[in-house]
């Protein structure tokens, strides 16, 4: 039986959800190759993990679907499911050590939300403009 491991990330309120198998080490991302995910910036922030580890993607194909929150929501949730992925499928805790000297959001999710906003203002904090006359 083939070897499949299933991680996830968060951030905000985009959730990513990777699956890790057996392969020629291909990235996607809601199917869509790595290499052709439109915005270069977010295309980089998400490549991070292979960067750390290149010979631990060697060998494996990782899927990952990811929704909900805004572009960059979802790419920091994307490449914290993709280095766990990493870490899991090599087992190498030198890997581990690399990705967390590096950003620990890489292996732990982000629990930053954003603040609800509240009555008698525009947001969070911001208050309406107090008039005497």
């Amino acid at each position: 039986m083939a070897k499949i491991i299933n991680t996830s990330g968060k951030r905000k309120t985009a959730i990513a959800r990777a699956t890790v198998r057996a392969g020629k080490g291909r990235v996607r991302i809601n199917s869509v190759p790595l290499e052709f995910y439109p915005n270069e910036m977010v295309r980089l922030k998400i490549a991070e993990p292979i960067l750390l580890a290149p010979k631990a993607i060697e060998g494996i194909d990782i899927s990952i679907d990811v929704k909900g929150g805004g572009m960059m929501g979802q790419a920091e949730a994307v490449r914290t499911a993709l280095a766990r992925g990493i870490y899991r499928w090599s087992n190498d805790p030198q890997i581990k050590d690399v990705f967390l000297s590096y950003d620990r959001t890489l292996l732990v999710n982000d629990s930053r939300q954003k603040e609800s906003k509240k009555p008698h203002g525009r947001g969070a904090r911001k208050k309406f403009q107090k008039s005497y006359r």
